[in-house]
């Protein structure tokens, strides 16, 4: 039988990214993947929301995810699978025309789907998973 080599889970926390507002990690990696938590368009700096353009709000968020990639010790080009969720589906094309800026190639597999509510009551939710 053969010993199958497990890595410790490794929780990521940085302050170039929000505090969870529940019981959750920002970030684990684990086994060369990262799992990003959703992220809201907090501003880390001043704690407060970035809520005056779906524009805004989805560079927030971005920044939020590329400074916990960072940390993790991988690259934007790692994330394979993001999951975005929008509290109105008419801010799709928005939130493509910013989030495209930060995939210029190869974009990591997607799905968009407009939800009830979001935490915080934000217009935008992304959450991603990164592997080496």
């Amino acid at each position: 039988m053969h010993k199958v080599f497990r890595t410790m889970k490794k929780v990521i926390s940085i302050p170039g990214a929000p505090a969870p507002i529940g019981p959750y990690s920002q970030a684990i990696v684990k086994n060369e993947m990262c799992f990003v938590s959703g992220q809201i368009p907090l501003n880390p700096a001043t704690g407060l929301l970035v809520d005056d353009s779906i524009e805004n709000s989805t560079h927030q968020v971005m920044k939020n995810i590329q400074s916990l990639i960072k940390e993790a010790g991988f690259q934007m080009t790692d994330i394979v699978k993001c999951s975005i969720f929008l509290k109105d589906l008419n801010d799709f094309t928005a939130v493509n025309s910013i989030y495209s800026e930060y995939f210029t190639t190869e974009p990591p597999a997607r799905e968009t789907m407009q939800v009830a509510k979001l935490p915080m009551d934000v217009r935008v939710e992304i959450s991603c998973i990164a592997i080496l």
